[in-house]
């Protein structure tokens, strides 16, 4: 039996929009299948499957996990419960697909990857934009093309309105730009130039509201290679990265949340010859979807693993870090 003849069933802890919107359908379009949704409210829980033709829901996220007709489990609470949640499937044997970011700071993020490590169940963080085929394709293009990436700047921003409730707008550990969207800059700039050594940030709160509204942050190597990163909910939507060597670029617009109707493009220009590439629409969660499913059948860690997920977290920690001493701040000692 190959990877991709394994059928997982998933359970779904929470009704975000994330998961009403992308990931279940996305389990749907592929060979795999969603068995169970739970919600704190039975009835929202009831209403959710009956819309979505999941089979079994549950007005406690414990009866789920004591589902024997599932096999794993994908988390888009808010990002406080994340790492409990995650913890708690693993105790039940499940493999887990956890929505970003996954744990509030990189200690959190250490302790989750060693308790699912421990249970010997696969964890992934969901990156779903790591796994388009234009991503692949720029990767390819930075390792084979280009000649010395010297700098990037990576942006998502978008307007987030104020809705009584919002997780997003919440002082709590999980709520802020920097947690919402800013993780995204900071996962290309990594993927593309590797760990940073130093990172500063200044950030505002714009709503009062106790979280950053907007970041922006510097990332410094000590080589001399350099990254800005910007996250936001203030202004219109904008997401996009740019990549400079010495031989040339590389920009990319919609270059996260990548529509799955529509063609995307990259745009670059090597030793002076000036390229658009574009792709056809793909669901990049789906492929998310399958990429996990493939990794759980093969024992093998998925491309966005635990290690990936703490990696991250310290350049998150150490940019908050900084915006809160306004100075800037080592990566290796968050």
């Amino acid at each position: 039996m190959s990877p991709t003849d394994k059928t997982l069933t998933f359970g779904v802890l929470g009704t975000a929009n994330i998961a009403k919107k992308a990931v279940i359908p996305a389990i749907r379009a592929s060979q795999h299948a969603v068995g169970a949704v739970a919600s704190r409210d039975g009835a929202r829980a009831e209403r959710f499957a009956a819309e979505h033709g999941i089979p079994r829901s549950y007005g406690a996220y414990e009866s789920l996990l004591e589902d024997d007709g599932l096999d794993a489990v994908y988390v888009p609470l808010p990002n406080e419960h994340h790492a409990e949640w995650t913890r708690r499937a693993a105790d039940a044997g499940l493999d887990v697909l956890c929505e970003k970011p996954l744990a509030v700071d990189a200690a959190e993020a250490r302790e989750v990857v060693a308790h699912c490590e421990d249970r010997g169940v696969t964890l992934m963080e969901g990156f779903m934009y790591r796994y388009h085929p234009r991503t692949e394709r720029v990767l390819e293009l930075v390792e084979h093309e280009l000649t010395d990436v010297r700098t990037v700047t990576a942006t998502f921003r978008f307007p987030l309105y104020d809705r009584p409730g919002d997780v997003r707008l919440n002082d709590s550990p999980g709520g802020g730009s920097l947690m919402d969207v800013g993780c995204y800059p900071i996962s290309l700039v990594r993927t593309v130039l590797g760990e940073p050594d130093r990172a500063y940030a200044h950030t505002n709160d714009t709503r009062g509201v106790g979280v950053d509204t907007e970041l922006a942050g510097v990332l410094e190597y000590a080589d001399g290679r350099s990254a800005r990163v910007a996250s936001g909910f203030d202004t219109q939507l904008i997401q996009r990265y740019r990549i400079d060597a010495t031989n040339g670029w590389i920009v990319v617009e919609q270059a996260f949340d990548a529509p799955a109707d529509e063609p995307v493009e990259v745009t670059y220009r090597i030793d002076g010859r000036r390229g658009v590439e574009t792709f056809e629409p793909v669901d990049q969660y789906r492929r998310q979807v399958e990429h996990f499913a493939d990794r759980v059948a093969a024992g093998e860690a998925p491309l966005t693993d635990g290690a990936e997920a703490v990696a991250n977290m310290r350049v998150i920690d150490a940019l908050d870090r900084s915006a809160e001493r306004n100075e800037s701040v080592a990566v290796e000692d968050v």
